[in-house]
Parts: structure tokens; sequence; C-alpha cells
């Protein structure tokens, strides 16, 4: 049932919002230090942040592994506990450095780079599968908090299914292809900003007679179209 409904789920979405073109960004590097400061925030935070490093010049691992923690925490402040993603990714910049830059790096296997990305202080599975499927163009699902509100709402799974649980679905519901994981994840992210909210805005939702927690406003516009039908 899970697999199906993720089969189902995709086009659904694409109908309803259209091609995302997602991940805003002007280089894969910008894409993995985005992937780092939006950890607990919003992306219209991390835009401030990503802008005031470009601003600086600072966009650049070399530059940001030898800012001083302050002049970082400065840059980056707009996004949010500005302390800890300073750390990561100054971590995460002397990682690229030490291993020849992003371009080197692509040439490793999938696997293998997710490994070594997990070892990076403050990189977990969510950031470091960002970063493969929107940086790297790895076919990596990557499952964040509006994926399991999504599914958990649809009652497919628990909203505390593991991560490597959930991904194992889609990677064995879908192709494995990048361009799919890219587009898929981002109607996800689109749909949850605009319906599956932590309080959901059910009224228009292209899901809303498949969800099990519709609001009473959305239950009772179900109700009357099917009358009217």
């Amino acid at each position: 049932m899970i697999e199906a409904t993720i089969r189902a789920l995709y086009p659904r979405l694409l109908a309803a919002y259209g091609p995302q073109h997602w991940w805003p960004a002007d280089s894969p590097f910008e894409v993995c230090i985005g992937a780092i400061l939006t950890q607990n925030t919003s992306w219209t935070n991390v835009e401030k942040a990503i802008q005031s490093l470009k601003d600086a010049n600072a966009l650049s691992p070399s530059r940001l592994t030898h800012a001083s923690p302050e002049q970082l925490q400065a840059w980056i402040r707009p996004a949010g506990f500005f302390r800890q993603k300073s750390r990561r990714i100054q971590a995460f910049c002397r990682f690229l450095l030490h291993h020849g830059g992003m371009d080197a790096l692509a040439a490793w296997d999938s696997h293998a780079l997710r490994t070594a990305l997990l070892d990076i202080h403050g990189i977990g599975p969510e950031t470091a599968d960002s970063m493969l499927l929107y940086a790297w163009r790895q076919p990596v699902f990557v499952i964040d908090a509006y994926t399991r509100r999504l599914l958990s709402r649809l009652a497919c799974t628990p909203i505390t299914i593991a991560y490597d649980a959930l991904q194992a679905h889609f990677h064995r519901a879908l192709p494995r292809q990048e361009t799919l994981f890219n587009e898929y994840h981002a109607l996800i992210v689109e749909h949850a900003k605009r319906h599956c909210r932590s309080r959901p805005r059910c009224t228009g939702c292209p899901l809303v007679e498949r969800c099990r927690h519709p609001s009473s406003a959305s239950k009772d516009s179900i109700i009357a179209h099917a009358c009217r039908t």
C-alpha cells in the first residue's frame, strides 16, 4: 500500500503544481551550503544568508574555511543557529578542500560519498541526501518532515518511521532517476507549504479525498460534491 500510494501521488502533485525546477542556486557548491543553512529554518531565511555570503564575496570553500568564526556567524545570522551552522559549514568546506572539491567528489561512488558526508560534523541523512540529489545529481530520495507528515496523514506510515525505512519505500516504488526524485521531493515541499502544514489548510487540497484527517470544512465540501454527482 505504501509504495502504491507513492506511485499514485506523483502525477497528482505534478498536475496540481507543475514542474518546480528545484533547487534554486547558482552552483552545486551553493546547493550544499544551502542544505546546511536550511536546517531548522525557512528557505526565506536561507536566501538572506546566501545573499549575505554573496555580497561579501565569501561563497567559496577556501573563503569560508579561512573566515573567522565570528565573521562567518555574522554572514549567516539570518538563517538562525548561526554558531552551529558556521561550524558545520567550515567542517564541510575542509572536507571539500581535502578531497579536491565538488568535481573530484562527483567521481565517487554514491554510497561512498554519502558515507563520507555523514561523517562530517552536523551533516545527517537529510542534509547529505539533499547534497547528493541536488548538487551531485545522484538518484537518492530525500526524506524530510514534510514527507513524513504527508504520508502519515494519508495513513500510509507512522510519523515516526525511520528515515532509511521510508527512503527504501521510495526507492522500491519508483525508477531510480535523479530528475524524478528531484521533482517529486520538490512537489512534496510545495504541497506542504500550501496545504499540508502542521495545522493543515485542507480547502483546495488536491489530495483531500485521500486524506484520513481533513478538516471539517473540507469533509463538508467532499460530501456536498458527492451529493451533487
